[in-house]
């Protein structure tokens, strides 16, 4: 039974879409759930997967097409296999052979005699081992027939236009030279050009954006780590067991973050033409690096979790991720993002505004310096924060206090527990 495969329903925020990829060809088998097609969005990568056990018929989109919701992409034939090429060629050879097996052998006799006795055994020989095509050799022996001399002669030939072809080239050898130089230098020197992703151009032209619409700014602090390592030190091997998740310093960030953005609503809120919108929830954009490009997944109502499930939405959106499995909801809305340079050994950044949030926390390595605690200098894991904000928004003040706040909040990490 054939029947159309479509473009997925598009969610009411994505126009279109590109035909990256058929991960399948007419009359390949295909097996049911088994993904076909990749449409790739300004937000996600959108699967196309199989009705049920068959094949593709034919393809009326090609790759790199626009394609838009619910548009036909392909025939496909379900409850069917197709033949296979490769089974279709087997079968061609062996009716061949068997043609060719019950043929006359007179009639293939000749044929191998007309071809091997266009060259003597000891012409044959000698034309492989110097290299000669035997079909390029003149044969001077009866009927044509190539000899041992032949190939001698054939042999000086090549030799001497080969001479010839060097002695051109040698005139006016220093300019060959420098010509010579100059390709010597071209070589390894290649350009490519590829059209840039969907994703990836969306997300320039979000970073663009915010730049130019808001007045962003950035202020700085320091975290002393040292009291969070002792405490996961202490606990990571019971909490591990406990509820089957590491426990990292991200789920310690988005927490203090959520407690801070408490006692600070209005760096929760954002712009709306003239409007500020607050919100009475914390749902924290968590940024990570995939191999399609910058993406956001949002883990909501942070004000409400815990440490255990914050850490395991974090591993899944990051698997996912990984795996380019990340839906529109997953990165749907958001009122405030962290984001860790610190994994890829960034010891001072200023991020980019998520618009249309209003700030961003920045996190980075953690490293060993020397600090001053109470008059005496002490070496210590200390992190550096970054937090951009839109001045529009929030002054300096706020911005300030807010992020003193999260940093009090990780330096003494069971006020994160008490909510204080």
């Amino acid at each position: 039974m054939s029947t159309e495969i479509k473009a997925p329903t598009f969610p009411e925020s994505i126009a279109d879409g590109t035909l990256i990829a058929w991960n399948k060809q007419p009359n390949q088998p295909c097996q049911r759930d088994e993904v076909i097609a990749e449409i790739e969005t300004d937000k996600v990568v959108l699967e196309v997967v199989a009705p049920a056990d068959g094949f593709l018929q034919s393809i009326s989109k090609k790759e790199g097409a626009i394609i838009v919701s619910n548009e036909v992409l392909a025939i496909y034939e379900e409850g069917a296999i197709a033949e296979q090429p490769e089974a279709t060629a087997e079968k061609t050879t062996a009716t061949v052979t068997t043609t060719a097996a019950t043929s006359k052998p007179a009639e293939v006799d000749t044929v191998t005699d007309t071809t091997t006795n266009s060259l003597s055994p000891a012409a044959r020989k000698m034309a492989v081992e110097q290299g000669i095509n035997p079909e390029t050799i003149q044969g001077t022996g009866k009927s044509g027939r190539v000899t041992k001399e032949d190939v001698v002669n054939h042999s000086k030939n090549l030799a001497s236009t080969t001479t010839e072809k060097t002695a051109i080239q040698n005139v006016d050898s220093s300019q060959q030279s420098n010509l010579q130089g100059l390709e010597s230098i071209a070589m390894g020197r290649h350009s490519k050009r590829v059209p840039m992703s969907r994703l990836r151009a969306t997300v320039a032209e979000r970073l663009v954006q915010a730049q130019n619409s808001a007045a962003m700014l950035t202020t700085f602090n320091e975290v002393n780590m040292q009291p969070i390592m002792k405490l996961r030190e202490k606990y990571k091997d019971a909490f591990a067991k406990q509820h089957d998740v590491k426990l990292g310093f991200m789920s310690f960030f988005i927490k203090a973050c959520s407690e801070a953005l408490k006692s600070h609503p209005e760096v929760n809120a954002s712009i709306e033409s003239n409007d500020i919108v607050y919100h009475d929830y914390q749902d924290i954009g968590v940024a990570v690096s995939s191999k399609r490009g910058l993406v956001v997944p949002v883990l909501r109502n942070t004000e409400t979790k815990s440490l255990a499930s914050i850490e395991k939405e974090v591993r899944q959106f990051s698997e996912k991720a990984r795996d380019g499995k990340l839906s529109i909801d997953d990165m749907t809305g958001g009122t405030f993002t962290v984001s860790n340079g610190g994994v890829f050994g960034s010891l001072l950044s200023t991020p980019i505004l998520n618009p249309p949030q209003s700030a961003i926390l920045g996190m980075h390595k953690i490293q060993e310096r020397v600090v001053v605690v109470d008059g005496k200098m002490e070496i210590l894991p200390m992190m550096y924060l970054a937090l951009s904000y839109d001045h529009r928004l929030l002054d300096g003040k706020e911005a300030v206090t807010f992020l003193v706040k999260i940093k009090d909040l990780l330096e003494d990490p069971t006020r994160i527990i008490l909510q204080v």
